[in-house]
């Protein structure tokens, strides 16, 4: 395989010469882009952060055991291709291997030969799984981090299962700052998430939907074609929010399913129906704000407030950090593929796990 393939792998491993021979192989030989790491919270850490094609593991290591794990490595990344290469082989191993979904089973030493191949197959399967899977999602914010405060770990969820990721920000956001900066600031937050960003120049607080936006955003979801959209609530105060929320309204009517966030100016009426599990991406969401270097003094961007956000939200679900979403219309297909692919904000990706009714 050609490096310029781009798989990319996530070797486990605690062993400094495992972890040496498994990277030159994978490196030099399969032609791959290889991170290490030595524990499973660094792994899971990674996974939260990068799109993996390949996680290659051992059983024994400090702390969580390779298999341990798996569980949560496939909630993260659904399509990841899994080897578990370890020196202890059993039986036992071997079974709850293949029950908690690893695709395949080395025993050490592993001829480089036979690692190449078989790591390269397994790759190119994930890619081709994430392909399938592979949904086109459209956020549309007013401001510059208006999408980032509302659904950057859901992004970030979208991300790791491969999505493609575009973001509409329709002004500048002059009044809160220098319009070049903010630019700068959300081309950064969106290369966060590997998002294209389409950034407009409305003027700030004075949108109009029938002032050219609903043409724009029109513009956009016809070279999109979004499978969803992200974009504020009409339970707002600030104007702009709501000229975008009615703007996205109209020119997103064939788009299957559209949900609002939260934003920091969000009234008491905002009432969720839609619970977004976001274990293991709320660093990535901190990392997009992070960008926003211009807004660092604003309260509502500062990481505690924004984890204490998610942390009350989850008392309405089972996760321990949400982003919630208002539904404004979700399509789901009964009988083919994935049921509830259109439905739920993440869960039909299988990238996050989502609560709540449909309205």
């Amino acid at each position: 395989m050609a490096a310029d393939d781009g798989y990319r792998a996530l070797v486990l491993e605690n062993d400094p010469d495992a972890a040496r021979f498994l990277r030159i192989v994978l490196e030099q030989h399969a032609g791959m882009r290889v991170e290490v790491v030595t524990t499973a919270e660094e792994a899971l850490a990674a996974l939260g952060r990068t799109t993996f094609d390949l996680l290659v593991s051992d059983i024994q290591l400090p702390g969580r055991s390779g298999l341990q794990i798996l569980p949560e490595v496939r909630r993260l990344h659904p399509a990841i291709a899994i080897m578990i290469v370890t020196a202890y082989p059993t039986y036992d191993h071997a079974v709850e291997a293949l029950r908690e979904s690893a695709d395949d089973f080395l025993s050490k030493p592993v001829a480089a030969a036979d690692l190449r191949r078989r790591a390269t197959d397994l790759a190119a399967r994930a890619r081709a799984r994430r392909s399938e899977r592979r949904e086109r999602v459209l956020a549309v914010g007013a401001h510059p981090d208006d999408i980032e405060l509302g659904v950057g770990a859901t992004l970030a969820a979208h991300a790791a299962s491969g999505d493609e990721l575009t973001l509409l920000t329709l002004s500048g956001g002059s009044v809160g700052g220098a319009p070049s900066t903010r630019h700068s600031e959300a081309l950064a937050a969106a290369a966060t998430v590997g998002a294209r960003l389409v950034h407009l120049d409305f003027p700030d607080t004075h949108l109009v939907p029938a002032e050219g936006l609903i043409s724009a955003i029109e513009e956009v979801v016809a070279d999109v074609v979004p499978d969803r959209i992200y974009t504020h609530g009409v339970h707002d105060r600030h104007q702009d929010h709501r000229a975008v929320h009615e703007a996205v309204e109209v020119a997103a009517r064939q788009v299957p399913s559209v949900w609002c966030f939260q934003s920091p100016s969000s009234t008491v009426d905002f009432a969720p129906n839609r619970f977004v599990d976001i274990d293991g991406f709320m660093d990535t969401k901190l990392k997009m704000l992070a960008a926003f270097v211009s807004q660092a003094h604003r309260e509502y961007i500062q990481p505690d407030v924004v984890r204490t956000a998610a942390r009350y939200w989850a008392r309405f679900s089972p996760a321990r950090e949400v982003e919630p979403l208002e539904t404004v219309r979700a399509s789901e297909t009964v009988g083919r593929g994935s049921a509830l692919r259109a439905s739920a904000a993440v869960d039909g990706q299988g990238i996050g796990r989502e609560h709540g009714s449909s309205t």
